[in-house]
């Protein structure tokens, strides 16, 4: 056995580092799997994990080591070590989340999501208003020693982290610690992972149970709220496309361009085929309509009665042998994979002009859209289009339909966002009253980068696409690695924090949680009329937790959850990181 006690007493070694963070990493992610009270953890449970193996190799390991020198100058770097490993665990998670959220970042602030959003603000806001009033009420003491409320307060902002769920809010507020050292007088820097993990289970379970308080104080009906989607698709239908079968009949359109109906319609339609004196054709901006041609028009459901009102009349679908019948024409689905498409819209690419194809529908993470002429592609995107086979095959060389291209994440660019990212986090941003300048960090820095680069990387021709898997991978892989990292060196200090009074930490937490959700909860439904279920995902989507959108989601089985949660998710996850710096820095130097 004389070599794995060579592997324990070598804590900085690269054997004793990798099995740590192997075991924790494959225990959590296992354990996170088994449900309680029909919620499971997921890869949080390698946060405890990481506490316990932490805790027990302090207590067996470390503390029979006494004031071994070497044994401590040992520790001291692999706290080094495991530092680095946990940052850049962070670094990758935040930096491909930004990447998945930036293309549609600024749009969720279109129309009703601009309520949910200024909602979602005004919950983050209460989060830090509970969490400072319980601060004030039962730590705070103005004949306190140098360093002790400050040390609590910090403490309080992990237990915050904790009770909203939001690891990357911890990672951030840990980042800015060393430059507050001062202020801590002669305590050592307090670790926030022991607060963060005191309040997380009950902040899980509590998010869930507070959305379900809100039903029962709003006397909401499910099946009410099923109905007013329903009523609502029927209302004001997304843009999904629809094909309808035409015949010109009105001479009012005859002798006019397709161009030129379109613009006097002021709605987007195509013309994907259309029969002209028992001839079929793949027409353009410039056909002429002529009475009694027939037309497979592709538009959004909105859209349909109007345009069949303003052309003519609908004919029968059989109509569709007859396009069948026509070998010649084909459709086919091609995969934008070329990277100077990337960003550009239909009439950038003049498809149906230079080659007489027309892109009719659009797939893109497994939703179908309609093709409008200002569409702007994306790397991934798979476009249905008609024509000839011979002009489909051109069109193929342009869009690039390479799809093993996409298999391969393009690593080099990803880092370079990475590099660009970390340099913005580090610029320093002054601001008037407070000692210390504001940093967006290791977490910040990165997250911006990668949300602009998603938004508008294709203007400066910079393509940073991953495929839905390789930024999973990514982001999980970087979670996992934070979070053993925390939760490993957390673990030497855990249990004396639960002691020494951290159980308070339990129910503070709890009321950080469900008391902001309780209050914007019936602000959400009494003022603004959210949807029940809508408003169930905006409050996961506000607290980032995936455990509580899983709940919405079986609770509503629809997919306004799932919109609710994507409207306010960017921002509320760039709001977490950023305040939990600001309240450190603001805050602490005032106390």
């Amino acid at each position: 056995m004389e070599w794995l006690n060579a592997i324990i007493n070598n804590p900085a070694g690269p054997a004793y580092l990798a099995i740590a963070f192997a075991l924790v990493i494959w225990l959590g992610v296992k354990l996170g799997k088994v449900k309680l009270g029909g919620v499971a953890l997921g890869v949080t449970f390698v946060l405890f994990v990481g506490i316990l193996v932490g805790h027990l190799y302090n207590t067996f390991v470390v503390v029979p080591h006494g004031d071994d020198a070497a044994f401590l100058a040992s520790m001291a770097t692999q706290n080094k070590i495991i530092n680095f490993v946990k940052e850049l665990g962070l670094i990758l998670f935040v930096y491909c989340i930004g990447l998945q959220v930036g293309p549609g970042f600024f749009s969720t602030f279109k129309k009703g999501g601009v309520n949910m959003n200024l909602l979602s603000m005004t919950m983050i806001l209460l989060n830090v208003a509970v969490m400072l009033g319980l601060f004030f009420l039962w730590y705070y003491n103005s004949a306190a020693g140098a360093g002790e409320n400050q040390y609590n307060l910090a403490m309080m902002v992990g237990v915050m982290y904790g009770a909203v769920t939001n690891t990357p809010g911890l990672g951030a507020a840990n980042s800015v610690l060393p430059t507050l050292s001062e202020h801590f007088g002669g305590h050592t820097l307090p670790s926030l992972a022991d607060g963060y993990a005191c309040a997380y289970p009950l902040g899980v379970v509590g998010i869930i149970g507070a959305t379900i308080l809100i039903r029962y104080l709003c006397k909401v009906s499910l099946q009410k709220e099923q109905d007013q989607i329903e009523k609502e698709k029927e209302a004001d239908p997304a843009a999904v496309p629809h094909h309808i079968y035409i015949q010109v009949t009105n001479k009012g359109v005859c002798g006019k361009t397709l161009k030129e109906l379109n613009m006097f319609l002021k709605r987007d339609f195509i013309c994907s085929r259309c029969k002209v004196d028992g001839e079929m054709m793949i027409p353009n901006g410039d056909t002429v309509l002529t009475e009694g041609m027939k037309m497979l028009l592709v538009c959004a459901e909105a859209d349909m009665e109007p345009v069949v009102t303003l052309i003519g009349e609908r004919i029968n679908e059989s109509w569709r042998a007859e396009i069948n019948a026509e070998e010649k024409y084909v459709s086919r689905r091609l995969v934008v994979t070329n990277p100077e498409v990337n960003g550009k819209t239909f009439n950038d690419l003049h498809f149906s002009t230079l080659f007489n194809v027309n892109v009719t529908r659009v797939t893109r993470n497994g939703m179908t859209i309609f093709a409008s002429r200002g569409f702007r592609l994306q790397m991934g995107d798979r476009l249905l289009m008609t024509g000839t086979e011979e002009n489909v095959d051109r069109v193929k060389k342009i869009v690039g339909d390479e799809v093993k291209h996409l298999e391969h994440p393009n690593v080099g660019m990803v880092f370079l966002g990475i590099l660009i990212g970390v340099v913005v986090g580090q610029l320093p941003i002054p601001i008037p009253g407070v000692e210390v300048p504001v940093k967006l960090g290791l977490a910040g820095g990165p997250l911006v980068v990668a949300i602009l680069i998603g938004a508008f990387g294709y203007k400066f021709n910079i393509t940073a696409y991953t495929t839905n898997s390789a930024n999973l991978m990514m982001r999980e892989i970087g979670l996992c690695l934070f979070l053993a990292g925390v939760g490993i060196q957390a673990g030497a200090t855990f249990w004396n924090t639960v002691v020494n009074g951290g159980y308070n930490f339990v129910w503070m937490g709890f009321l950080i949680t469900i008391i902001p959700i309780i209050i914007g909860g019936l602000i959400g439904r009494l003022k603004l009329k959210l949807n029940y279920f809508t408003l169930m995902g905006m409050i996961a989507g506000t607290y980032t937790d995936p455990p509580a959108l899983g709940f919405a989601n079986q609770t509503a089985g629809n997919d306004a959850p799932a919109i609710g949660y994507s409207t306010v998710y960017p921002l509320s996850m760039f709001l977490r990181i950023l305040v939990a710096q600001l309240v450190l820095l603001f805050v602490i130097p005032l106390v």
